[in-house]
């Protein structure tokens, strides 16, 4: 059967990564039928293995039959809940991933105003036209020059760190019949045992098949054309064995624990660009915008638009609507994510009341064998997925900050990556 069963099964886990990268495609419908499709085979094989090839009418209607006689019993019911369980968690995620991409690209492109380029002017440059081309700027000068530049970026400092903290919270709560990868790797095991019942029950399920689609046409000389042992099988079967630190949870562990020490990333871009780059050493004269001195003697501000008010460098006028474009977008993906996690039972895929999969709050399930219930209503969502897997989000998102050198930012984001975070905290 399984050269047969290989288009509907590859049918299958297509649906499944579709499902995963926000396509419009049911849960419950690609369930149901791959077991449609898994029917006919297995009656033909196993249950009325004498038969000569069908007609596709009766291929058909012992496919259409399937729902009624329910020749697995409830395991497509805990296929459909497993997958309800463990679905949601990783299309959120991915989803989530794709918005933190979509924030790095933004950040990437910022246009800084003609306030800042002046300042920035002035500090970085106009020393050289008094011959001082190896002095730096005082520390408290770099300052308020590079805040104010950065004072809009600043602002999605509390919202990233949440957003990590919850990527975090739901990347822990995905596990088990919570996590997508558990539920394929095991999902052969419950095809075995569907089809070890319908061969159980064949002789009943023969007679309900020629009630509802008539008897097939026999050839007396030929054989069946295979026999099935459970107990032989299911120790037969081939199992890849696969290494533990290769599985996709070790991955998004080991991406969760990097991304954990970039929470406050955007609020320390200015201290860390000129603690580490721009400033002079202690102690040495420095330029304070106009000459040399021995400190900076102005009003050093602090991160932010609401810091800028008094700043003596750069003038900071209004907010940027691109940077609040962002900020709402990682409020809704925090909204959902919490919404999501650290409790995995309120990931369900659940009946609606037309048949359909409805994607809701509940409470616990009783068991496996799926979180069928009532619903009080459906949650819909348009999802905007890009062509990343989250497979190489984390290689994708350094070498995105490695590649900006032609952007204000580059001299922290490589110190950033190549030697330690900003902090731990």
């Amino acid at each position: 059967m399984a050269l047969e069963a290989a288009a509907s099964t590859q049918e299958l886990f297509t649906d499944v990564g579709l499902y995963l990268f926000g396509a419009d495609v049911n849960p419950e419908e690609f369930v149901n039928r791959f077991f449609d499709s898994l029917f006919p085979l297995v009656y033909n094989h196993l249950i009325n293995p004498g038969v000569t090839e069908s007609s596709l009418e009766y291929s058909e209607c012992i496919r259409t039959a399937r729902r009624d006689i329910s020749p697995f019993g409830n395991i497509p019911k805990r296929v459909l809940g497993q997958m309800g369980r463990s679905l949601l968690p990783s299309r959120t995620f991915l989803q989530a991933l794709n918005l933190g991409i979509e924030v790095i690209n933004t950040t990437d492109h910022l246009h800084f105003s003609k306030e800042c380029g002046r300042a920035l002017l002035r500090m970085q440059y106009c020393p050289h036209c008094q011959g001082l081309a190896l002095t730096k700027p005082c520390m408290g000068y770099c300052l308020n020059v590079v805040r104010g530049c950065l004072a809009h970026v600043a602002e999605l400092n509390p919202h990233w760190h949440v957003y990590i903290r919850s990527l975090e919270e739901l990347s822990d709560a995905m596990r088990g019949t919570y996590d997508i990868e558990h539920v394929l790797l095991n999902f052969h095991l419950l095809v075995n045992d569907a089809v070890m019942q319908a061969h159980l029950n064949g002789q009943k399920l023969s007679e309900q098949v020629n009630k509802i689609c008539g008897r097939p046409v026999r050839t007396p000389t030929q054989s069946p054309r295979c026999s099935f042992d459970g107990s032989k099988e299911k120790h037969g079967m081939k199992i890849s064995i696969r290494n533990g630190e290769e599985t996709l949870a070790n991955r998004r562990k080991e991406f969760i624990s990097s991304l954990r020490l970039y929470r406050t990333f955007y609020g320390g871009l200015a201290d860390q660009l000129c603690a580490n780059e721009l400033e002079a050493v202690d102690g040495l004269p420095c330029w304070n915008g106009e000459d040399i001195v021995k400190s900076y003697t102005q009003r050093v501000v602090g991160n932010g638009i609401k810091a800028q008010s008094g700043n003596p460098e750069v003038k900071v006028k209004g907010i940027d609507p691109v940077i609040n474009q962002i900020i709402d977008k990682l409020r809704h993906v925090i909204q959902l994510l919490q919404g999501r996690s650290p409790k995995p039972t309120k990931w369900e895929l659940h009946m609606g009341s037309g048949g359909g999969m409805v994607e809701q709050v509940s409470g616990d399930c009783d068991d496996e064998d799926g979180c069928g219930g009532s619903g009080s209503g459906e949650v819909k969502r348009t999802l905007k997925i890009t062509d990343y897997s989250h497979h190489h989000t984390k290689f994708y998102l350094l070498e995105k900050a490695r590649t900006q050198s032609q952007t204000f930012i580059i001299p922290i984001l490589n110190y950033f990556l190549l030697h330690k975070p900003l902090t731990a905290s």
